[in-house]
C-alpha cells in the first residue's frame, strides 16, 4: 500500500470514528472536509426522491465554496450524467470537458440511494476502487442516520404524503436486495397515496420468505389492515410457523381487530435457495408467474383460500414448483394489471410481462427495469392510479453462486476487484488458529 492509499484508508477509518455522534445534517460537510485532504475535492451528496425521478442535493453543513453556482440543488434522473450513474450503478465523468470530476453511485448493499459528485473541473481524480469505497461508506452512514432524521424524508419527498403511505413505507424492506443466489427487487405506487398494498421478504438460513398483501379499500383503514397483516406475518414467521400457520395467524389478527369487516388477499411463499424449490399458498390473490428463459411464461396455479381476515374457516393449500436456474418469479397486485386508462384499456398481465421481457434484453439492472416499468404504467394511466400497484421480481440464479460480474449487471453494482465468485471469497478466508 502506497502513501496515498494509506491516507485514504485512514480517512475512511476517521469517518467511521466521527460518525458515532454525527447527525445527518453534519454528514455532508464532515465527508467533504475529510475527503478534500486526500485528493477528493468538493464531495457532494445527491439523494434520489421516493419515486426515483429526481436527485436532490443533501446540503447539510457542506460549504460548496467558490463556484457554488455550478452546484445544482436538484437534477433529473433522466437525461443527465448523474442520473445515468444512478440508473446503471457505474461511475461516469461529469462531462468530456470536466476531467477529474465524477458521478459515483451510492448503494447500500443493492439499494440505490443516490450519487456522489466528486471533484471540480480540472482536478486530478481517478474513478478507482478507493472512490467506490468512499461511496460505499457514505451510503452506510446515510442509512445509519436517515431513520432518525426528518430532514432526510423532507428532502426525498416531492409532495405531501398521506398518513397511510407514511405507515406503509416505514414497514417496507429495502426495494432491492441480493445474495449470492437470489436477487429481489420490488416497487410500489402511488408512492404518496399507497394504502393497502405491502410486500415483504426475509431470509432464514437457506430459505427466503416472500409475501405480497393487498388489503381491501383505498383509505387509512386499508393501510392499517395491510400493516397489521404484515406485522402478524412477520411475528408468526419469526416464531417458526410454516406458511399455512402464518396465514392463519394473519387471519386471526385481522379478525380479532376488525371482526370480519377488513381483510387482505395475499401470496405467501418460501424459496429454498440451494435447490430452487418454491413452496407457496394463495389467499384470494392473483397467482404468481414465472418468466423462464426470458421468453416463456409459466403460470402457477393453486386453489385459492378465502382472503385472510374474513373469518371463513377454510384452510389454504400448499403448492410446490421446481424453479430452473435464472427463473424470474413475478408477484404482483391487481392494481398493476386491472387498472384501466381513460380509454378503458387494462395494462394487463401481458403488458406487465412483455415490458419485463423486452427490457431484460436491454441488459438494464433489475431495479432500473422496475423503475421504468412503473413510469410506463403511470404514463399508461396519465399519471393517476385509482388502486395501489405493486410488483416484486425474484430471480433465482441456481445452485451455484452468481459471479460478481453477473450481480454487477443485474443489480447495478459498480465494478470491483472481488474474487471470481462470492462463495470463493469466503473459501479464501484464513482458518482460525484454533480451528473454530
Amino acid at each position: 500500500m502506497n502513501s496515498a492509499e494509506a491516507a485514504r484508508a485512514r480517512v475512511l477509518t476517521e469517518l467511521i470514528a466521527a460518525s458515532h455522534l454525527m447527525t445527518l445534517e453534519q454528514l455532508p460537510g464532515t465527508v467533504a472536509s475529510h475527503a478534500a485532504g486526500v485528493g477528493w475535492p468538493q464531495v457532494l451528496i445527491y439523494l434520489a426522491d421516493l419515486q426515483q425521478v429526481r436527485l436532490y442535493l443533501l446540503a447539510g453543513n457542506v460549504d460548496v465554496g467558490p463556484g457554488g453556482a455550478d452546484v445544482p440543488a436538484e437534477l433529473s434522473v433522466e437525461g443527465t450524467v448523474a442520473g445515468r450513474a444512478f440508473q446503471l450503478g457505474k461511475a461516469f465523468p461529469a462531462s468530456a470537458s470536466a476531467k477529474g470530476q465524477w458521478w459515483v453511485p451510492l448503494l447500500d448493499g443493492t439499494e440505490r440511494l443516490g450519487v456522489l459528485r466528486v471533484g471540480v473541473p480540472g482536478a486530478q481524480v481517478e474513478a478507482d476502487e478507493d472512490l467506490n469505497r468512499l461511496a460505499g461508506l457514505v451510503a452506510l452512514l446515510l442509512v445509519s442516520k436517515r431513520d432518525t432524521s426528518d430532514s432526510y424524508s423532507q428532502l426525498v419527498r416531492r409532495r405531501r404524503m398521506e398518513v397511510s403511505a407514511e405507515m406503509e413505507w416505514q414497514l417496507m424492506p429495502p426495494r432491492t436486495f441480493a445474495t449470492d443466489r437470489v436477487l429481489i427487487s420490488a416497487i410500489m405506487e402511488p408512492a404518496y397515496q399507497v394504502s393497502g398494498d405491502a410486500f415483504d421478504y426475509a431470509l432464514t438460513g437457506e430459505t427466503v420468505h416472500l409475501s405480497v398483501f393487498d388489503a381491501m379499500g383505498h383509505d387509512t383503514a386499508a393501510g392499517l389492515t395491510a400493516n397489521l397483516a404484515l406485522a402478524a406475518a412477520r411475528n408468526h414467521r419469526r416464531q417458526g410457523s410454516d406458511l399455512l400457520q402464518t396465514a392463519e395467524g394473519v387471519g386471526e389478527a385481522l379478525t380479532e381487530q376488525f371482526a370480519g369487516s377488513r381483510y387482505v388477499t395475499g401470496i405467501l411463499a418460501d424459496l429454498h435457495l440451494a435447490t430452487g424449490l418454491l413452496t407457496w399458498t394463495n389467499y384470494g390473490h392473483h397467482p404468481p408467474v414465472v418468466i423462464r428463459g426470458n421468453r416463456t411464461l409459466v403460470h402457477l396455479s393453486c386453489p385459492p383460500a378465502p382472503p385472510m381476515g374474513t373469518g371463513l374457516d377454510r384452510p389454504g393449500t400448499l403448492r410446490r414448483v421446481q424453479l430452473e436456474p435464472r427463473d424470474r418469479l413475478l408477484l404482483y397486485t391487481d392494481g398493476i394489471t386491472e387498472a384501466r386508462n381513460r380509454e378503458g384499456q387494462e395494462f394487463g398481465l401481458n403488458g406487465l410481462t412483455d415490458f419485463l421481457i423486452r427490457h431484460h434484453a436491454d441488459d438494464l439492472p433489475v431495479p432500473e427495469t422496475l423503475r421504468r416499468l412503473i413510469g410506463h404504467h403511470l404514463d399508461h394511466h396519465s399519471g393517476r392510479l385509482n388502486d395501489d400497484a405493486t410488483v416484486m421480481l425474484v430471480e433465482w440464479h441456481g445452485p451455484t453462486p452468481y459471479r460478481p460480474s453477473q450481480l454487477q449487471a443485474l443489480a447495478g453494482l459498480p465494478p470491483s476487484t472481488a474474487p471470481e465468485t462470492i462463495a470463493s471469497a469466503w473459501a479464501e478466508q484464513p482458518a482460525d488458529d484454533d480451528g473454530a
